[in-house]
């Protein structure tokens, strides 16, 4: 019974997407924005989308001290996860003025393998197998900024006026890497549209690349600029991607400002945080680079920040990079 619960530990430490420990060092960005940081607020809400008998319970990181309306991403986390996971991102990026609303997706979220003991590897294992999941992640992206956009009209809300609605961006990691390219344009061949053209612009780390994504033309629809995140060692821990296949959605794109990063020896979890093995030294060093990057990718993206473009696009990260692993970009970024 030792050895299955080391093996059940161990599985699940590679699997379940969970915030970094709130002891762990937040490293100094390398690339600063022209603006001040800002206080950071949250607010849990659970929303029901009645034409579709479903709960969206999401956690939103806003930036309580904002004099103008804000870019809002919506984040979408990975098998397993939750609303919770991912904090350093959230904190981060509204920091930065960003509102980040991250949603949870019942049916693929840390209900499916808590409480399920040596069950845990199968269950996760079915949710993400089942074609329900996959439509219903990328159907609550819509509906949640609808909802993000009610919110800004609505008066006595903390998010009343916040929301500036010509600038979204979408980000995930793992199963949300699909759930964001699904709803920018990637063919996923479900009868219902899923692309929002609300969307602006997208960050997608450790996407999946099933061998039905492997065609040519699976990805070429995507007309937004997308930021592919992933690591030497990401491999998944279930489904069939290997870590050298997560650069086809990047090469079957050829719309400009999209960019490719691969960390050497980061690995799928890198991205999340481990939930068995706690904070790792190496998190903190991959999440020095993943920080600063994004946060230029936003403000070139939504923002039109000059400044940002040129230090993501024309040099500046690939100096602050060095040899910890390589940038591409598609010509016109």
């Amino acid at each position: 019974m030792k050895s299955i619960a080391l093996l059940l530990a161990a599985l699940l430490s590679a699997l379940a997407p969970a915030a970094v420990s709130q002891t762990a060092p937040f490293p100094t960005p390398a690339y600063s924005p022209n603006r001040p940081l800002h206080k950071v607020a949250t607010l849990l809400l659970t929303w029901h989308d009645s034409a579709r008998d479903r709960d969206i319970p999401v956690k939103i990181y806003y930036p309580a001290n904002a004099k103008s309306p804000c870019p809002m991403i919506i984040f979408s986390h990975g098998l397993g996860g939750s609303r919770e996971g991912y904090s350093y991102l959230g904190q981060r990026w509204a920091g930065d003025g960003y509102i980040s609303v991250h949603i949870q997706h019942l049916g693929s979220d840390d209900a499916v393998w808590k409480d399920a003991g040596i069950a845990a590897f199968a269950q996760l294992s079915a949710a993400a197998a089942n074609p329900v999941n996959a439509l219903n992640r990328a159907l609550d992206v819509p509906f949640a900024i609808d909802k993000m956009l009610a919110l800004n009209q609505q008066p006595g809300s903390p998010i009343h006026g916040l929301v500036n609605e010509n600038e979204i961006g979408m980000a995930g990691h793992s199963f949300g890497a699909w759930t964001t390219l699904a709803v920018v344009g990637e063919k996923t061949g479900s009868a219902k549209a899923l692309m929002d053209p609300r969307i602006k612009s997208a960050i997608a780390m450790s996407a999946p690349v099933p061998v039905s994504a492997k065609k040519p033309g699976v990805f070429a629809a995507i007309a937004v600029p997308v930021f592919h995140m992933t690591g030497t060692r990401d491999d998944s821990p279930i489904g069939e991607t290997v870590a050298a296949d997560r650069r086809i959605p990047y090469d079957q794109s050829s719309t400009p400002g999209t960019c490719l990063l691969i960390l050497d020896g980061a690995d799928h979890m890198t991205f999340s945080g481990h939930m068995f093995s706690g904070f790792r030294q190496s998190d903190a060093r991959y999440q020095a680079l993943i920080l600063p990057a994004s946060e230029a990718f936003w403000d070139a993206t939504l923002r039109g920040d000059k400044a940002a473009h040129d230090w993501l696009y024309n040099g500046g990260f690939k100096s602050l990079l060095g040899t910890q692993g390589t940038f591409e970009i598609r010509s016109g970024g």
